[in-house]
């Protein structure tokens, strides 16, 4: 795996290294070794699937509050999003920064998201399927969130169309500091 850093500190983008042939190729996808080279998290409790029957289907902005902050590591199986995680460390040099990647299930990328990053994503194709691990149980009472169009942020979705979201989703309150 070769994992780049990404404009936020700590984030990273994990691509594969594919060993080819004839065949296609083969790539090792999660490795806790690697990770501990990389002096990231490799402790992770649950895996979540997100399938997305439409294009511009927006899920997020998400995070948990302590005790329960979650690293995740995301990626597309099925068709393409633009995943997009916002730094909200205070002490961070890049806090309230923004950033986003395409995944898609052909180029095979991660996204190494850490601890106090909200997270969310745009659905770019039909029949979106999105993979996560999660270093934390799911927390009803410490899930809390961003709205994704916020103007605090100023994320740039591409956005074609009318925009499938939950009402939690287009709704939770302006940011505050």
């Amino acid at each position: 795996m070769v994992f780049k850093e990404t404009d936020l500190a700590g984030a990273y983008v994990i691509e594969l290294e594919k060993i080819g042939d004839q065949r296609g190729f083969f790539a090792r996808a999660w490795c806790q070794e690697e990770f501990e080279k990389q002096h990231l998290s490799y402790r992770f409790v649950q895996c979540n699937l997100s399938f997305n029957i439409q294009r511009n289907t927006l899920r997020g902005m998400h995070y948990q509050s302590a005790p329960f902050e979650e690293v995740k590591i995301v990626r597309c199986t099925s068709g393409a999003v633009l995943d997009v995680i916002i730094d909200l460390r205070i002490e961070s040099l890049t806090y309230l920064k923004w950033i986003g990647v395409e995944l898609t299930s052909d180029n095979h990328k991660m996204l190494y998201v850490p601890e106090n990053f909200a997270h969310g994503y745009l659905t770019l194709t039909e029949d979106a399927e999105v993979f996560y691990q999660v270093s934390q149980y799911y927390s009803p009472d410490h899930e809390r969130g961003l709205r994704w169009n916020d103007p605090a942020f100023k994320i740039e979705w591409p956005i074609d169309g009318e925009v499938v979201i939950s009402d939690k989703d287009r709704n939770w309150p302006d940011f505050t500091a």
